[in-house]
């Protein structure tokens, strides 16, 4: 099984990082616009249209305010088994460190989607500071 993770620090509070995390069905809008180019729910599921024309269902499996976690699985699609976590933790009052962990089956897809998870991971980034930016 791939274990792939990313991890970068983002010039943000936590509180604000967080919000837009959590926030299911918005992931095209407030984490990864461009990257994601449309969410919709489907129930508890978000169906999620990347960049490139990739379309995944995803369940969600935890949403943990305390911890600050997201957990989801990918049904269906390319892979065989997807776990997916993104987790923010507090570097500080005004920085946050975003991680984000994949496991997945088969191997073969480990390669392209931790090239995804990267752009991704520099999509939120670039995102989540612009939105600290002061007014």
């Amino acid at each position: 099984m791939a274990s792939i993770r990313t991890e970068t620090l983002i010039d943000t509070p936590l509180d604000l990082a967080w919000a837009a995390l959590r926030d299911w069905g918005a992931l095209h809008q407030r984490l990864a616009p461009g990257f994601v180019v449309d969410t919709h729910l489907d129930g508890t599921d978000r169906i999620v249209t990347f960049f490139d024309g990739t379309v995944v269902r995803e369940a969600l499996v935890d949403l943990d305010d305390d911890a600050h976690r997201l957990a989801w699985t990918v049904v269906g699609g390319p892979y065989t088994h997807h776990n997916g976590v993104a987790q923010v933790f507090a570097d500080g009052p005004t920085r946050t460190r975003f991680v984000w962990v994949a496991d997945l089956l088969p191997d073969a897809l480990a390669a392209r989607t931790g090239a995804f998870m990267e752009q991704g991971t520099a999509t939120i980034k670039k995102t989540l500071e612009a939105r600290a930016l002061p007014a």
